[in-house]
C-alpha cells in the first residue's frame, strides 16, 4: 500500500433520495446512496488526502443540480478540490452559456460527457460535438474521456482535431480484460499515448475483468502497456468507487495495483497517485 496520502481522481458519489441515476435500476448492488461517510468506510487505511469528483451519470436534465450538491458536499469536506459534472457538448456553440455558468465555481475542472453509450459508434466525430469539446479551451477545462475499447479508433479522430484541449483517458479506455483481448487495444493506446495533450487514468481495470475471479495476474499486461505508452508523467490514480464494489473492494484495487508497481521508484509511484493529479487537475 503507498506509504504516503495519495489523491483519488476518480469517486462518484450519489443520493438516490435527491437526483434521479436512471442506470442504477439495472445495478441492484449500488441503487441506494453512496456518500462520504461510506467513502470513508470504504477506504479503511488508504490515505486520501484529496478527491476529484467525477459526474454520475444522473438524468441529464439535473446536471446543474449535480454540480451544485458536490459543490455543497465540498463545503463540508475539504478534501473534494476538484469537480467535473456532465455538460451536453453535442449542443456545440451553444454550450457556451452552460460552460460560462460552470467557469464561475473554481472546484469545477474539467467535463466528462460519457461517448461509451452512445449507440452511434461515430457520435464523437458529429461536427457539434468536436466543437462542444474545443471550447473547453476557452474555459480552461479538461475533457475526460469514457469510452469501451471498441471506440478508442474514433477517439484517436477527436483528439487530433481538438490539440488543445486537456484529454484524460478513463479506465485505460476499457479493454475487455475478461476476455483477455489485447492486441487492438494495445495500438490504439499506443497511438493515442503519442499526443502529448492526453494522460490517462488507472482505474476502472477490475470492473473489466471478471467480477468474481479476477487476478492481479490478469491486470498487469494492461497496467505494463499503459506505463510503458505514457510513463510516470501522464498516468493518474483513480478509485472508481463505488463502481468498483462490482468487482472488487477499494483496498483490494488499490493493493493489486501497488504491487504491479512495486519495481517502481518511490518517485514514479509518487507521481501516479499524487503529484500528476496536482498538474492536470490543477487541484
Amino acid at each position: 500500500m503507498p506509504t504516503f496520502p495519495i489523491i483519488d481522481t476518480h469517486v462518484h458519489l450519489w443520493d438516490t433520495d435527491i437526483l434521479r441515476y436512471p442506470w442504477l435500476e439495472e445495478v441492484p448492488l449500488l441503487n441506494k446512496p453512496f456518500l462520504l461517510n461510506d467513502y470513508n468506510k470504504a477506504i479503511a487505511d488508504v490515505k486520501v488526502e484529496k478527491i476529484v469528483f467525477l459526474q454520475c451519470e444522473c438524468s441529464f436534465e439535473q446536471f446543474r443540480e449535480e454540480a451544485q450538491w458536490v459543490t455543497q458536499l465540498a463545503q463540508e469536506d475539504i478534501r473534494i478540490q476538484g469537480i467535473v459534472p456532465w455538460a451536453p457538448l453535442e449542443k456545440g456553440e451553444e454550450v457556451k452559456s452552460d460552460l460560462e455558468k460552470f467557469s464561475d465555481n473554481k472546484l469545477i475542472k474539467g467535463i466528462r460527457r460519457i461517448i461509451q453509450f452512445e449507440p452511434d459508434m461515430d457520435f464523437c466525430l458529429r461536427p457539434d460535438f468536436i466543437r462542444g469539446v474545443q471550447l473547453l479551451e476557452k474555459f480552461d477545462l479538461t475533457f475526460d474521456i469514457c469510452i469501451s475499447h471498441s471506440q478508442l479508433k474514433n477517439t484517436l479522430k477527436l483528439v487530433r482535431l481538438c490539440p488543445n484541449v486537456h484529454f484524460i483517458l478513463d479506465h485505460i479506455g476499457k479493454p475487455d480484460i475478461k476476455s483477455r483481448l489485447f492486441d487492438d487495444w494495445k495500438s490504439d493506446i499506443t497511438e493515442l499515448a503519442k499526443m502529448g495533450n492526453v494522460c490517462c487514468k488507472m482505474s476502472g481495470l477490475v470492473t473489466e475483468a471478471d467480477h468474481l475471479n479476477w487476478r492481479k495476474e490478469d491486470l498487469k499486461p494492461y497496467i505494463d502497456h499503459i506505463l510503458d505508452s505514457f510513463g510516470f508523467d501522464r498516468v493518474l490514480f483513480g478509485g472508481d468507487w463505488p463502481v468498483v464494489l462490482q468487482a472488487s473492494d477499494y483496498k483490494r484495487w488499490v493493493g493489486a495495483l501497488d504491487w504491479a508497481l512495486s519495481g517502481c521508484s518511490e518517485d514514479s509511484s509518487r507521481r501516479i497517485y499524487r503529484d500528476n493529479a496536482l498538474s492536470f487537475y490543477k487541484l
